[in-house]
């Protein structure tokens, strides 16, 4: 697997779009995250229809026309430095083949924030752009406007990226051992629901797989990782960092489960890696080579997550 392109890191001034690509977005919420973005210096812009609601589908913030309107047109604009989603949700899936591919490969790189449904988008630019982005706090997340860990984090790999070139969570190693590739992956649900689409990634071959998950029930969990083993997807991986799980059974039966899907694959597994949809959540850079160390909780990036 091979590296992926980096965008330019912010500077202050820089104007970045926040765009709703899934799930309704408080107005409150919106307004406090666009607070935080102003405190650190950045010019932020809404998207048209970020606080829109679907008028039959009470999950999604507007239409799939108008969502990856916003979306396209705030990457396409020249001078927006910066796209990051308002929230996660649902509805990514739904307006993904909306976009103009060659549209937005021609606007260039530039950064990309948002995790959970976002999975969606991450492999998209991945496969389709070439692009490392950033699975991180979102704008109107509660998990980001009320925690301060998720924001310095955040902030550090936008405005700092050589700061954080060592992603330490602290967490133990349900395999031990160390491991280079490139860093992929996201929300483990919307990995198994990409699998026989347009475009999608043919496999994991030669990546770190980041995974985490919200609100799923075990077995759910065991379905989804055993669709990853089953397709093959996961042959050539070269370990694993297992984030947060929300919403979800006790960890302590999850572990076994994660240790019987997982752990007959060869590779180290690092777990409780810190991000994902647990309280003051770490940014993941994805498309960047690095090595994780499972024993010492360690993601180490061979270069910054931006240029």
């Amino acid at each position: 697997m091979k590296e992926l392109q980096r965008p330019r890191r912010l500077a202050p001034g820089a104007r970045v779009a926040v765009v709703a690509t899934s799930g309704p977005v408080p107005e409150e919420r919106l307004q406090a995250g666009l607070d935080v973005l102003r405190g650190w210096d950045l010019d932020p812009v809404v998207a048209p229809h970020v606080l829109d609601r679907h008028p039959e589908f009470g999950y999604l913030a507007g239409t799939d026309a108008d969502r990856a309107a916003d979306l396209q047109n705030a990457w396409c604009d020249p001078a927006v430095d910066a796209v990051l989603c308002a929230r996660g949700g649902y509805g990514a899936q739904r307006m993904i083949d909306l976009l103009d591919w060659d549209a937005l490969r021609a606007a260039g790189p530039k950064v990309f924030v948002g995790f959970s449904d976002l999975t969606v988008l991450h492999e998209a630019f991945a496969t389709r752009l070439g692009l490392v982005t950033l699975h991180g706090p979102m704008a109107a997340g509660v998990d980001f406007i009320k925690n301060a860990r998720a924001q310095e984090h955040l902030r550090a790999t936008l405005f700092a990226p050589e700061t954080v070139r060592t992603i330490t969570s602290g967490g133990t190693a349900l395999v031990p051992g160390r491991a280079r590739g490139v860093t992929l992956g996201g929300c483990l649900s919307l990995l198994a629901a990409e699998l026989g689409t347009p475009h999608a990634r043919p496999s994991a071959h030669g990546g770190l797989l980041c995974l985490e998950d919200v609100g799923e029930e075990t077995y759910r969990l065991d379905r989804y990782l055993t669709q990853l083993l089953r397709s093959g997807w996961l042959e050539g991986m070269r370990g694993v960092l297992l984030g947060s799980w929300e919403r979800c059974a006790d960890y302590a039966e999850l572990r076994p489960l994660l240790a019987d899907r997982l752990g007959g694959l060869g590779v180290p597994v690092a777990e409780n890696a810190g991000f994902g949809h647990g309280e003051g959540a770490l940014t993941i850079p994805l498309g960047v080579a690095a090595t994780l160390d499972a024993e010492a909780g360690t993601l180490t990036l061979d270069e910054p997550a931006l240029r």
